[in-house]
Order: C-alpha cells, then sequence, then structure tokens
C-alpha cells in the first residue's frame, strides 16, 4: 500500500511539470539567433631599422684550462674596451654563455682518447644604436679578438608606435573582408560581436652565422627594413 501511495505521488508530480511551458523560468521567449561572420586579417608595417643587435664571441685554446680561459678574459676585455670606446652604453653590453673544455683525440686505433688541450668561449651580445657605425664597429670587434660570429639582426628600440600602426591596419583589413563577403552574401554588418588580437611580431631579418673572415675595412651593412605584424578576429551579428 506505501508502494502504491509513493507511484500516485510521483505521477501527480510529472504531470505539473510537464503544464509548466518550458519558457516560464526564464521569463520571456528568447530570441532567434542572428547570422553572424568572423573573419581573420592581419595588419603589416614596414619600417627602416634604428638598432642592430650583433651575436659573437671569443673563442681560445691553451695547453691547460687555466690557460685558456685566461687568454679567452683577455681578448674579451680588449673587445669589450673597445665597444666602449665606440659609443656602446653598458646596458647594450650582455656575456653570456661562457665554456671551458677539454679537446680530445678520438682517433688513436682503440686506445682511450687523450686531452690535446683546452678551449674556452665566451658569448657576447651588443646592441648598436647607431647603425652608420655599425661597419666599423664590426670590424673593430674582430680586430681586437672576437673571432665567432653568432648573428646580426635589426629591429626598432620602441616597436610599440609600429604594432599599434599593424593593430589600426589588420582592423580595418578584416572589415572590408567581412563588407565584400556580406554584400555578396547579399546581407549586411550589423554590430562586432567580438574582436582579438593575435601574435605582433617582427618578422626576422636574414642572418649571417658561422666564423668570421673580415677585411681591415669597414665591413658593409645594409639594414633595410624590419616588419612588424598583428593578426586579428573579429565576429560581426548580420542584419537584413
Amino acid at each position: 500500500m506505501r508502494l502504491k501511495k509513493s507511484s500516485l505521488v510521483a505521477a501527480l508530480l510529472a504531470l505539473q511539470l510537464a503544464a509548466v511551458p518550458a519558457f516560464a523560468q526564464g521569463g520571456a521567449e528568447p530570441a532567434a539567433i542572428k547570422g553572424r561572420i568572423a573573419v581573420s586579417a592581419e595588419g603589416r608595417i614596414d619600417t627602416p631599422p634604428d638598432m642592430a643587435t650583433i651575436t659573437m664571441g671569443v673563442t681560445t685554446r691553451g695547453d691547460t684550462a687555466a690557460a685558456a680561459l685566461s687568454a679567452n678574459s683577455a681578448q674579451l676585455a680588449a673587445v669589450l674596451q673597445r665597444l666602449r670606446a665606440a659609443g656602446i652604453a653598458e646596458r647594450d653590453l650582455q656575456t653570456s654563455g661562457l665554456n671551458l673544455g677539454p679537446q680530445m683525440d678520438y682517433s688513436r686505433d682503440g686506445k682511450p682518447p687523450r686531452i690535446l688541450g683546452y678551449e674556452a668561449s665566451n658569448m657576447l651580445t651588443v646592441r648598436v644604436r647607431d647603425l652608420a657605425a655599425l661597419g666599423t664597429i664590426l670590424d673593430q670587434a674582430v680586430g681586437d679578438g672576437a673571432n665567432t660570429f653568432h648573428g646580426l639582426a635589426f629591429a626598432l628600440s620602441d616597436p610599440e608606435p609600429a604594432l599599434d600602426a599593424a593593430r589600426v591596419r589588420a582592423v580595418h583589413e578584416a572589415r572590408r573582408k567581412a563588407g565584400m563577403m556580406a554584400e555578396a552574401a547579399g546581407v549586411k554588418l550589423g554590430r562586432i560581436l567580438a574582436i582579438s588580437e593575435g601574435g605582433g611580431m617582427a618578422d626576422p631579418m636574414p642572418k649571417m652565422r658561422g666564423g668570421m673572415a673580415m677585411s681591415a675595412e669597414a665591413v658593409p651593412v645594409a639594414g633595410g627594413e624590419v616588419s612588424y605584424a598583428v593578426s586579428v578576429d573579429v565576429t560581426w551579428e548580420l542584419g537584413e
């Protein structure tokens, strides 16, 4: 008897819930969803650089680890002194990547390898803000002992104005593309529903790599242009 009473209560509750309109709990009936169009676009700004970053190094060898390191320190000190004399500020000089290790001979026909000597290397990153002096600075650094060269890249010291211009250009390009597609579809663009920015980036410039073989004359250098690009994603509501 108790089981029958529980079943009757459950049936009555189910009937009451079924009689309630689906939209009563949320107020008014939801409006119809309008069409949307989503567009991705990129804005790019090409501009002459005003700064260059050089990555160079000093590599030395010696019969002992101490000798290799001492020679490396002396050559690097000479390079740093020359760069400072050329007007490079302390904030634009950074040493990194000090390595010291043995040079091994493994070609002994099954015999244990032997140490031939020791090699020390140290990296130096230099920001050059006077591009007119870049070729001379490169030549002088080589003359004072920088004997490895790992890269030369151009950039803007303050990229934000270029990135802002690229953002504006990207939004204009997104609107152009969206308007063209909406016109082809016979509809109109409504309000913007969402807009987001992708990555801002500078296109990498060609880099010179490997050991340097440079003449006594100033190294010829052409800065060209650097490119900054920003992408945006924009979603519009479509009208009639």
